[in-house]
């Protein structure tokens, strides 16, 4: 096993994240606000800690194997989280380390999960820098760094494997420095016209800027102690929801929509699965609220809709307390935790193209209860899908299960009653971010005792890495041989 390519990959998402400081750097000083040298100490230490691991590790032409491949891509997320947190450390805008911690884990992996109670009390520069954080680690640190190994001499394929391990195996580009790039542009575009037509709408620049962060990473942390409900703007709400949506799209189809139009959309079933399910939930929980009194059948269906696509592309805005509504509605949110978006895009959670596929094996299961000998195969979009894909599937849905069963216990173990213990496992461990309960939206995670933000931090890049990328680390036969 080689240590030294993930090392030296490390030492270089240090530099590239001690570069990206300087944006919020360049926001305190515009604002005055305080927090200038918080930032310039935060870029000399990752600056400095990155060029020391990328000299002493430097190596010319080696090559990752598939099992440094998983060594690397885990190393470099707990990388990224650490650098990530060197500011909220410094500023001492957070009682404890394990609370710096987790609002760095938390933008970096897309969660949007928050231990402040006062979001507004944050300096300009370092609300720029939280919400950064989630458009940086949206398109992946390690795609991020795609375009550079080649320069080195290192393999990305491996790496490209290991950080998207998701059913679909659609290649936009035959290269991966090619297709790093193609990603970004996607990425790039749908961020600065989200950015253009939230100013025309009326926000100010520096809100703008946040909120584009947050939505086309699907993460969802804003600057406003509302959220989103602070604009009180159905256009606003209107747009976030539509680029959450594109946010958790598979990018290789958004790239295809250029070249074939909106019926690569209409053909891929996990995009149609993933609209109806939202749909679906979006209706029946807008009757739900307004049969039972709450508000107006508008509101009913505005605030519905907006919360199921926040909480299924496992963004996590909110323009409402949900964990204030009718039973129904919650257990309805709690589902969508685990379903998430499209594979090949910045959502979390199991992802909808596992679930269409289990439901279509439990379907096969059941109709060969009726026709034993019946040869039924598993199909998606007309293709066959293997068995090896069905097992891995499978495997991959009871261990996220068994995974939330255990963190849920720990969390119970440590007294959090449990209502919030569910939901906020499921939240961090499907990066939506806010759960029900203790943890709901306009409440936060700063009321969990200390252990239990350790556990959720776990959550968080476990989610983030679709638990095989990190638990494959604990296998003693991944360290023989």
């Amino acid at each position: 096993m080689k240590f030294r390519p993930a090392l030296q990959i490390a030492g270089i998402i240090n530099m590239v994240i001690a570069a990206a400081m300087l944006c919020p750097l360049a926001i305190t000083v515009y604002y005055k606000d305080g927090d200038t040298f918080v930032f310039i100490y935060s870029i000399i230490i990752c600056a400095v800690i990155g060029a020391v691991m990328f000299t002493l590790f430097r190596g010319k032409g080696f090559e990752i194997s598939h099992r440094e491949g998983f060594l690397v891509v885990s190393f470099s997320w707990i990388t990224a989280s650490l650098a990530c947190s060197v500011p909220f450390i410094l500023s001492g805008y957070f009682p404890s380390l394990v609370d710096a911690i987790f609002e760095g884990v938390s933008g970096i992996t897309t969660t949007g999960a928050s231990v402040l109670t006062d979001i507004e009390s944050l300096s300009h520069g370092m609300l720029f820098w939280r919400s950064m954080t989630h458009w940086i680690g949206g398109v992946g640190i390690v795609l991020l760094c795609l375009a550079i190994l080649p320069l080195l001499g290192v393999g990305g394929m491996q790496l490209y494997k290991a950080e998207a391990s998701v059913v679909s195996s659609d290649k936009i580009a035959p290269r991966v420095r090619e297709m790093a790039r193609i990603i970004l542009a996607v990425y790039l575009g749908m961020s600065i016209s989200l950015l253009v037509i939230l100013k025309l709408l009326g926000m100010d620049l520096f809100n703008a800027t946040l909120h584009m962060f947050a939505t086309v990473s699907t993460a969802g942390f804003s600057p406003q102690n509302a959220s989103v409900g602070y604009f009180n703007s159905v256009y606003i709400e209107a747009v976030i929801v539509l680029f959450m949506i594109l946010g958790a799209t598979n990018f290789a189809l958004h790239f295809k929509f250029f070249r074939g139009g909106y019926r690569v959309y209409t053909k891929n079933s996990e995009f149609k699965f993933y609209i109806i399910v939202m749909a679906l939930a979006s209706v029946l929980i807008g009757l739900n609220l307004w049969l039972s009194g709450e508000t107006g059948i508008f509101n009913s269906f505005r605030h519905s809709i907006f919360q199921v696509v926040s909480v299924t592309t496992t963004t996590g805005f909110s323009t409402v307390d949900f964990s204030a509504w009718p039973a129904f509605g919650q257990l309805m949110l709690l589902a969508l935790m685990f379903i998430g978006g499209c594979a090949g895009s910045t959502t979390g959670s199991i992802k909808s193209i596992r679930l269409l596929l289990m439901i279509k094996l439990g379907y096969k299961e059941i109709y060969r209860l009726v026709h034993p000998h019946a040869v039924v195969p598993v199909k998606l979009g007309g293709r066959l899908v293997e068995p090896e894909i069905l097992r891995s599937v499978m495997g991959f849905t009871v261990l996220y299960l068994l995974v939330f069963i255990i963190s849920t216990c720990a969390l119970g173990w440590l007294g959090v009653d449990l209502t919030t213990a569910i939901s906020s496992a499921a939240a961090t461990l499907s990066n939506v971010g806010p759960a029900l309960g203790l943890a709901g939206p306009e409440s936060g995670y700063a009321f969990m005792p200390e252990p239990g933000k350790w556990v959720l931090i776990l959550n968080m890049l476990l989610g983030r890495l679709e638990i095989y990328t990190l638990m494959i680390l604990f296998i003693p036969a991944f360290w023989r041989g």
